[in-house]
């Protein structure tokens, strides 16, 4: 199949934004489990791993939003005529340099893949985004993301169940509520509609109930990693989603050591992986 989108590789986009101490209390409190200190979110504290997130958000005016509440198509990402976006995945390698709070970021992003598919679902076109993310003292955050469209279902049918690990080393729940899922769109200012919106999930999209994110769940693994080892630093980070982590699902965080970090999950009550992640720490 010809890539249609191949003029889109290799398009840079540059822009710069700071990740304020309000914001870092906000996500504190938001995957937390217990109360938030807000004293330990000062400007030029270190900003935590992946809490970047937060930052470069897309923001357009109300008009010139798609009917998933996402920028319509088009502009910097290519224009794919399908009606469903998803967010895959990626990989993060944290440089040298630590981003602090308060202080501005630069990130350059420039698309570096689109590949044309047809899989079980159909077609299907993966776009891969390449982030550099600089403060003034240098390089900070290498990221590469993964976006895919495929057509909207006729139905809800998710993909066959990867199983989750049988012994892990450690285990914990992680709890979701249409609050929590709300106070995570805003403050990463995602529209998509599909994690707050029951009435157009369930319709147009067909899920049977909210979808939790893809970088919440991350960012939750994160967090579990660092509270059980809270001197170790994670140089890289990998991602990947391979089933739709619904509000209705019973979930857990189950965890695995590596040879020089861990590997994780997050998996429904039944067994059936939702996003995998791989951690390795410095040293």
């Amino acid at each position: 199949m010809d890539n249609e989108f191949a003029a889109w590789i290799g398009r840079v986009e540059e822009e710069t934004d700071v990740i304020a101490p309000r914001q870092a209390r906000g996500m504190a409190a938001t995957l937390a489990s217990g109360p938030c200190d807000a004293t330990a979110f000062a400007e030029g504290d270190p900003l935590p791993p992946l809490w970047h997130w937060m930052g470069f958000a897309p923001v357009v005016p109300m008009e010139g939003l798609g009917p998933d509440g996402h920028p319509k198509r088009g502009g910097f990402l290519p224009p794919v005529p399908l009606e469903r976006r998803m967010w895959a995945g990626g990989r993060v390698t944290f440089l040298a340099d630590v981003p602090r709070i308060g202080e501005p970021l630069h990130r350059r992003s420039e698309i570096l893949k689109v590949a044309d598919k047809t899989g079980a679902t159909g077609r299907m076109v993966f776009v891969t985004v390449g982030h550099d993310i600089s403060t003034a003292r240098g390089p900070a955050i290498r990221e590469e993301q993964d976006i895919v469209y495929i057509a909207m279902p006729q139905r809800y049918s998710p993909p066959p169940p990867v199983a989750a690990p049988e012994a892990p080393v450690w285990a914990e729940p992680a709890e979701f509520s249409p609050v929590r899922l709300f106070r995570f769109s805003a403050l990463t200012f995602n529209g998509h509609r599909i994690h707050y919106d029951l009435d157009y999930a369930a319709k147009v999209e067909k899920y049977p109930a909210l979808v939790v994110h893809g970088p919440l769940q991350a960012m939750l693994m994160m967090e579990s990693a660092r509270r059980r080892d809270p001197g170790r630093r994670p140089v890289q980070f990998r991602h990947r989603g391979v089933r739709p982590c619904l509000l209705s699902d019973e979930i857990r965080i189950l965890a695995e050591t590596t040879e020089d970090g861990l590997k994780m999950c997050t998996a429904t009550a039944e067994g059936a992986q939702c996003m995998q992640t791989q951690i390795i720490w410095e040293g």
